[in-house]
């Protein structure tokens, strides 16, 4: 889970970075309490249901998922809602075979913690990888360089492991509205600053990065009630459905079930792909089953 018993340390940071006077310090300092606060306690913490969807005894297409919280699905009631199993089964039946998930991501995983889960999937030999992380490298004063060249190392192993690799760079801490402003603003800057060098390691590593900031951020923030999950904080089953949406086409890029996937003529035959957050599909999808 997303250690909001740093934030003081984000806080910390900034005056470094900015300037910041005693005062202010003081100020962030004690948001960041008020923050620890508001936000509360999830009642359903579960484990993620590894195994073969899809099931029909050929071999399966192996997906690792690789991450935080946000890789995990903390906050959802449900683990059918948990984004790897919302896009195991969407892979399985655009790719019309079994698709087998396996589990690295730990709640509460900076991109250092991200070594031993690369250590743990290679053996495995997944096929295609979905990494989410980064938030808690801002709540815990991880450098942006050190944080992004760190996720580039790991995405170059898995891809000289013959493994296709997608990364959900950095949500936006800026829209979690029980953290107050100014320190919330601070959140923002950092996982704008994080999310872009994030996309640029990713890139020249060989991975397929996904900006999660940019083209989840406007939605979370209309429909706050219904993204967030009941602390406030990680996401609903709503927002992870808007989650897999716009990951969910990399993937079969990468796993080679599409040549390119923005092309204006690719078909979807999943059921599955359209029940996952349909509405936040490039354009060209959406169209196709208007």
């Amino acid at each position: 889970m997303i250690g909001l018993r740093t934030l003081r340390a984000v806080a910390m940071t900034a005056a470094t970075l900015g300037g910041l006077s005693g005062a202010l310090v003081g100020l962030l300092n004690e948001q960041g309490r008020r923050a620890r606060t508001a936000i509360g306690v999830l009642e359903h913490l579960w484990p993620a249901p590894d195994g073969v969807y899809r099931d029909d005894g050929s071999d399966p297409l192996r997906l690792a998922v690789l991450g935080d919280s946000m890789a995990v699905g903390v906050g959802v009631t449900h683990p059918s809602q948990m984004p790897g199993v919302l896009l195991a089964g969407a892979l399985a039946e655009e790719a019309e075979r079994p698709v087998r998930l396996s589990t690295y991501a730990i709640s509460g995983s900076t991109t250092r913690d991200l070594v031993p889960q690369v250590d743990a999937a290679v053996q495995d030999a997944p096929q295609v990888a979905l990494i989410i992380i980064g938030a808690n490298d801002v709540t815990s004063k991880m450098g942006v360089r050190e944080s992004a060249s760190l996720l580039g190392e790991q995405v170059r192993r898995l891809r000289a492991a013959g493994c296709g690799v997608v990364v959900g760079t950095c949500p936006d801490l800026g829209i979690v509205r029980p953290i107050p402003q100014p320190l919330r603003m601070i959140g923002h800057q950092y996982s704008v600053r994080l999310a872009a060098a994030q996309t640029a390691e990713v890139s020249r590593a060989g991975g397929v990065p996904v900006s999660l900031g940019n083209l989840l951020a406007p939605e979370f923030m209309a429909r706050h009630v219904d993204m967030f999950s009941s602390d406030r904080f990680h996401p609903s089953a709503a927002g992870y459905e808007a989650a897999a949406g716009v990951l969910l086409a990399p993937l079969c890029q990468v796993a080679g079930l599409w040549s390119v996937w923005i092309a204006p003529a690719l078909p979807v035959r999943s059921a599955a792909a359209l029940a996952v957050r349909p509405s936040r599909l490039p354009g060209w999808l959406q169209r196709r089953h208007a």
